[in-house]
C-alpha cells in the first residue's frame, strides 16, 4: 500500500501542520513516509501546502505528480490541484472558502464547510483538523483513533488544552463526509 496526499492552504491556515500530524500517525503506526513542505515567503496569507506519503515499504521518490488524494482549503489550491489528483482520487475542499464545486467528474469529492464547523466547535484553527477527518472517513489510511493518538503524543504542551476540540474537529469532518456520500460526489 502506497497513498499520496497534498494538503494545500494559505499560511496560517494548518495545512503543514496537518501533513505533520499524518506523518506521526505513519511513523507511530510503523509505516514509511515522506513530508515535504512547501510555502512562501509570507508565513500567514501567502501559499502552504506540504506533501504527505504514506507506505508499507520504501518510497522511492518523495516526488509526487499524480496524487491519490488532495485537500484544498482555497480556491487557489483548488485550481492548482484538481487537475493533479488521478482519476479515482479524492478531493476534499473546504466550501467555507471555495464558491465552486470540482469540474472533474472522475474523482470522490466531497465539499466540507470546514470554517462554519469549526467556529461552531469555538476555534477557527480547527478547520484543518475539520478537512483531515473527512479526508480520513473517504480514504481510511488511518483510523481517527490512530490519528488522536499520534495527536496526543506529539501535540506541544503549550497546545495541549486544544486536544480535545482537535479531536472533535475530525470527528465532525468524518461524520460529514461519510453523510454527504451520494450528495457531494
Amino acid at each position: 500500500m502506497q497513498t499520496e496526499l497534498i494538503i494545500s492552504g494559505f499560511g496560517g491556515q494548518g495545512a503543514l501542520f496537518a501533513g505533520t500530524l499524518l506523518a506521526f500517525t505513519a511513523l507511530e503506526n510503523g509505516k514509511h513516509v515522506t513530508w515535504i513542505p512547501s510555502y512562501g515567503p509570507e508565513m500567514r496569507g501567502g501559499t502552504a501546502h506540504c506533501t504527505v506519503i504514506v507506505a508499507d515499504e520504501e518510497i522511492g521518490s518523495p516526488v509526487v505528480g499524480r496524487p491519490a488524494g488532495v485537500i484544498v482549503m482555497n480556491i487557489p489550491s483548488l485550481e492548482r490541484y484538481e487537475p493533479l489528483v488521478r482519476a479515482g482520487g479524492v478531493l476534499i475542499v473546504n466550501s467555507s472558502l471555495v464558491d465552486r464545486r470540482p469540474d472533474r467528474v472522475d474523482l470522490v469529492a466531497r465539499m466540507i464547510p470546514a470554517n462554519e464547523i469549526a467556529e461552531g466547535l469555538g476555534d477557527k484553527r480547527m478547520a484543518n483538523m475539520v478537512l483531515l477527518g473527512a479526508y480520513l472517513a473517504v480514504q481510511p489510511v488511518f483510523t481517527l483513533e490512530q490519528v488522536g493518538a499520534a495527536l496526543e503524543k506529539h501535540i506541544p504542551p503549550h497546545r495541549r488544552n486544544l486536544l480535545g476540540k482537535n479531536l472533535e474537529a475530525m470527528r465532525c469532518g468524518a461524520e460529514l463526509a461519510v453523510e454527504s456520500i451520494g450528495i457531494a460526489g
